[in-house]
């Protein structure tokens, strides 16, 4: 007698659509906010604390910061690319949406696998790096709650400059978002030039680099809502308590929101700004011209 397939077994059959995505997601941003955040724990605290460094943070404690962000982005887009098409920002999520390019009724499935990832990899940089945040915290003489450095391994905050407004913050968030969800379209657009081969996540990656580079001090350039509320609901939970949640400190008040908000819409109008300006010039270029006489 001829043998008959084992039947498949029902509980892995999700991770053909939706469900693989997902799981692609929580991967992929698990990754990016691992190493990013990993970064930032070496240059805030770990280094101070372990006796590798004498000097205050400064500007190499800074590109630290930058390429560990940008590093994330590389890895995280590589190991999801793949299946999910790596997003691992809801920023690029919207934004794909709003331009036909991606399904409506994944954006929501999505923006939750991507909060997970960037929940549990806070969690995991916190059980790594908790004796030097704690050592730095006592050093410091400051409480936990009271600890914007060491909230700062995990989650954003503007600069003092702002004077506790909204605007600048908001205005840093939609501009940083914009450049790189406009850079990421012109990246895969493949009428464009688009990079050949598969370095088109390093270079998303570089531009995270850059936006880091040009940008950063503003607002801790956060342009990804994930990867800042993530993390803000963990370091809540670790203690960090108003700082977290309202994202109130002594310059700035009710701020959890900005990273979320300003990255949201600086994406939308970095998607717009490109079709608008190269993508439907693309597209018409594309078409035949209809009554043309071939010469």
């Amino acid at each position: 007698m001829a043998e008959t397939a084992a039947p498949e077994r029902s509980h892995w059959r999700y991770k053909r659509g939706l469900g693989g995505e997902m799981l692609a997601e929580v991967l992929g941003t698990f990754i990016l906010l691992l190493l990013g955040c990993g970064s930032v724990a070496v240059a805030v605290a770990a280094l101070p604390e372990s006796g590798r460094q004498m000097t205050d943070f400064g500007p190499a404690n800074w590109l630290i910061i930058i390429w560990g962000w940008g590093f994330g982005v590389v890895f995280g887009v590589y190991a999801a690319g793949g299946v999910s098409g790596a997003h691992i920002n809801p920023a690029v999520t919207l934004a794909f949406a709003v331009r036909r390019a991606f399904p409506w009724y994944k954006v929501v499935p999505y923006w939750f696998a991507q909060v997970v990832g960037a929940f549990l990899a806070a969690a995991l940089v916190y059980a790594v790096y908790a004796p030097a945040i704690d050592s730095y915290n006592a050093s410091e003489g400051i409480a936990r709650a009271e600890s914007l450095d060491t909230f700062s391994i995990f989650a954003t905050f503007p600069a003092e400059y702002f004077g506790g407004g909204w605007w600048g913050p908001m205005l840093d968030q939609i501009v940083g978002t914009g450049i790189l969800v406009c850079l990421i379209c012109a990246l895969i657009d493949t009428r464009n030039m688009a990079p050949a081969s598969n370095v088109g996540p390093f270079l998303i990656g570089m531009v995270v680099t850059v936006v880091g580079l040009t940008f950063g001090p503003n607002a801790g350039y956060a342009i990804n809502p994930a990867r800042d509320f993530g993390p803000r609901l963990w370091t809540y939970v670790a203690g960090w308590d108003e700082i977290a949640f309202p994202g109130s400190y002594e310059w700035f008040s009710w701020y959890f929101w900005i990273p979320i908000v300003g990255p949201l819409v600086g994406g939308v109008i970095g998607a717009v700004v490109y079709d608008l300006f190269v993508g439907h010039v693309l597209t018409e270029r594309s078409r035949p011209e209809v009554g043309r006489v071939p010469e």
